[in-house]
């Protein structure tokens, strides 16, 4: 799905051919992005993203409660049966290259600095976080699933 497009119950129901008669799907979501957990390494990175894009960030990458609810109420509206959620708590220790891995993978194409830049984003994002390694991540994976008739 392209960045930024809400997830809908014409986009569940679209994948409904795709199914044979008591298929499934599943819905996974991982977990707050690296910059919205209850952490001080990843409020001092929430800050200095904030400062190098010049804006607050607040998108919780369709992990928030809302947002799954959301999705539910897109599958239930699709045609999909027995829809349900629960959550997975997980924890993680991800090095310093993790974190910069894991922010290239999560800004969009047209956002990303230039291969000639991203030596001095990621030493930017160096000084902001504290520099213990491993960073700790506490997430919650969400799984959505659904059935069809």
């Amino acid at each position: 799905m392209p960045h930024g497009e809400r997830w809908s119950a014409r986009s569940a129901a679209s994948l409904l051919p795709l199914f044979r008669a008591g298929g499934g799907i599943a819905v996974i979501a991982n977990g707050a992005p690296l910059w919205l957990q209850n952490t001080a390494w990843s409020r001092a990175l929430r800050t200095c993203l904030e400062q190098h894009f010049e804006t607050e960030l607040t998108a919780s990458c369709g992990t928030a409660d809302q947002d799954r609810i959301r999705y539910a109420q897109a599958l239930e509206d699709a045609g999909f049966s027995d829809v349900r959620s629960t959550t997975v708590p997980c924890t993680d220790e991800l090095t310093f290259q993790q974190v910069i891995g894991g922010l290239y993978s999560a800004i969009p194409a047209e956002q990303l600095p230039g291969a000639d830049q991203r030596s001095a984003f990621d030493d930017n994002i160096r000084k902001a976080v504290p520099h213990a390694e491993p960073f700790p991540e506490q997430v919650l994976v969400s799984v959505l699933v659904g059935r069809t008739a």
